[in-house]
């Protein structure tokens, strides 16, 4: 276990040169078993050769010890082969954090697939994308844990179950060794949906071929009749001329049962790849006691009348590997014409399918569950200046200590300190160009998304009412529909009003409204949008250019109050501290802006 109080960038340093000591050894001795089986090889041969002229039967001995030998390097081999394989893949995600930690993640997985054509916040707020939170936070492999991430990224969770999750999130966070193994695994063959969709419904076909239980006798009488009548034949009873066109009808008998297995065994191939991370993934984490009720329950629901899932899926790993020698077709054609080995096969497969049918989707969840908390861990570990906010079910309350954007480098990151108390209230953002309004709203939606998901936030204290966020920030006209970057704010801003007119509990943010119109009917517009959020009780930040708005805190001192970003002017030059204040700002840097661009202003 490692303590927060140690460097993330030493850890994942320390770690990286742990892995690359390790894979050097391993790759030492991978060659030298390759050496191992040559040398195996050629001493077979020449003592065979030289013996097999004094002494046939010692010769055969010494080919059945050297093929042994052999086949010992080999599994021995492949052993050392996944060891390789693990170890460059814990050095990968080493160099991973080590990039992430320096803020160079927009190479990574942007989720862009994940984006809903329509969405309260999740294009304002940089959710998915280049540059975008997901991009940031992500460590998951399985399709299942990326949609399991974006769902709580774009939808809050209830307060029990964030609680639970930051619980969760917080047993982890020290186990990097483990966590990074956990991660190692999913990376085997990351688990696809498409397979778990054709893996569920195999399990829930109503009909199973050879499940009558007159089955049960009637595969050990065949294949009592077919192996007494080759012994038969072996010693001498049965002539072969009669025995031939027996295996004939016991060939024929077989190959038309196997034919049902034809279907079964295409889709078990599908899925084999799966079975292994699956069952690597539940065995690494059935192996660790945890403690949090969370990660505690995950584990329990994979259970199958009380035994671990892992148990379950290595039988069904035995049960593929007995279906793999179809692939062998001597070992196949004997093999089924002597025993029905595919009846047997799909009669074992047919009883683990009603053992585990009602499991399976327990386990991919168990595996996207602890995925998505794996993620939350790094970030945690990455950032321990970040805490988990706390909850009141009051309506409305905000207050955060040092709020900084969790996108924005530590060392580049101006923080803030910001309060909302009660319902009706409307906090006024004015500020210059690129002073910080925007960038302050999207740290509010950012933080409080990472809180509603469980996830520490960047602050060093946070409140918050449980809330769903809605905004109106980025607006793009679509041309596909004819419409104008005017007509889709209008149409952004009427699901905010229906929402607010529903009573519901949301959090508004707004950046420059209506700003597709002209000044006169931008302003009349924006009071009025603005009383009515205080006559229906709702809670917003709005960052605006218009300064003449912040005149409405006279008329209503109870709900709104006017924050600012300033700039200071030194000749030509602008300088922006981007920190919050309280007030109205007075200072703007539009002409200057316009200036330096070869604007002459008289």
């Amino acid at each position: 276990m490692i303590t927060q109080s140690e460097a993330p960038d030493k850890v994942y340093q320390d770690l990286l040169q742990k892995h690359q000591r390790e894979l050097s050894i391993l790759k030492k001795r991978h060659s030298l078993i390759g050496w191992f089986r040559l040398v195996i090889v050629l001493i077979t041969a020449v003592l065979a050769y030289f013996i097999f002229g004094s002494n046939v039967l010692f010769g055969y001995a010494i080919i059945a010890v050297g093929i042994a030998l052999f086949l010992v390097a080999v599994a021995r081999d492949v052993t050392v082969t996944k060891a390789i394989q693990n170890t460059q893949r814990l050095i990968d995600i080493n160099k991973e954090e080590l990039l992430i930690l320096g803020d160079a993640f927009v190479h990574r997985y942007t989720g862009e697939d994940l984006i809903p054509a329509l969405h309260d916040y999740a294009n304002d707020l940089d959710i998915f994308g280049k540059a975008s939170l997901f991009q940031w936070l992500n460590r998951c492999n399985s399709e299942q844990a990326k949609e399991l991430l974006a769902n709580g990224l774009l939808e809050p969770l209830p307060v029990a179950a964030i609680i639970e999750r930051q619980n969760a999130v917080k047993e982890l966070t020290p186990l990097v060794e483990w966590r990074q193994q956990l991660q190692a695994y999913s990376l085997l063959q990351p688990i696809a949906k498409n397979t778990q969709r054709r893996a569920e419904s195999w399990l829930l076909e109503k009909e199973a071929p050879f499940e009558n239980k007159a089955w049960e006798y009637i595969v050990p009488i065949y294949t009592i009749i077919t192996l007494t009548t080759l012994v038969l034949t072996i010693i001498g009873i049965i002539p072969l001329p009669i025995f031939s066109p027996l295996f004939l009808i016991y060939f024929f008998i077989s190959g038309s049962f196997s034919k049902k297995a034809g279907g079964a065994t295409v889709l078990l191939d599908r899925i084999v790849a799966d079975v292994e991370t699956i069952y690597e993934l539940m065995q690494w984490i059935e192996n660790r006691k945890f403690q949090s009720p969370l990660l505690v329950r995950l584990v329990d629901n994979g259970k199958v009348s009380g035994e671990n899932a892992s148990h379950q899926i290595k039988n069904l790993k035995t049960l593929l590997g007995r279906f793999d020698i179809r692939h062998n077709i001597l070992v196949f054609f004997l093999l089924n014409s002597f025993s029905l080995w595919d009846v047997r096969q799909l009669r074992a497969l047919n009883k683990w399918k009603k053992k585990n049918k009602l499991k399976l989707s327990d386990w991919y969840e168990t595996i996207a569950q602890f995925e998505v908390i794996n993620s939350l861990a790094a970030a945690h570990f990455n950032k321990p200046g970040w805490c988990f906010p706390q909850f009141s079910e009051d309506y409305f309350m905000l207050k955060a200590e040092n709020l900084g954007h969790p996108l924005i480098p530590e060392n580049k990151k101006v923080t803030s300190s910001f309060t909302i108390i009660g319902p009706a209230k409307i906090s006024l953002v004015t500020g210059s160009n690129m002073a910080g309004k925007s960038t302050f709203l999207r740290s509010l939606g950012t933080n409080i998304i990472l809180a509603q998901l469980g996830a520490p936030v960047s602050a060093s204290s946070f409140l918050l009412s449980p809330v769903k966020i809605m905004s109106s920030m980025r607006i793009a006209d679509n041309l596909a529909e004819n419409t104008s970057t005017f007509y889709a704010e209008l149409k952004k801003l009427k699901t905010i009003i229906e929402a607010v007119n529903r009573h519901e509990r949301v959090f508004i943010l707004l950046d420059e409204i209506l700003r597709g119109t002209n000044s006169l009917d931008r302003h009349t517009g924006s009071n009025a949008l603005i009383k009515q959020l205080i006559k229906e009780k709702a809670v917003a930040v709005i960052a605006t250019h218009d300064l003449e708005l912040a005149s409405m805190e006279e008329s209503f001192p109870a709900s709104i109050e006017n924050y600012h970003f300033d700039v200071q002017v030194a000749g030509e030059e602008l300088f922006f501290d981007y920190k919050l204040k309280e007030g109205v700002c007075t200072s703007l840097n539009a002409s200057i802006l316009m200036k330096k661009i070869g604007i002459d202003l008289e």
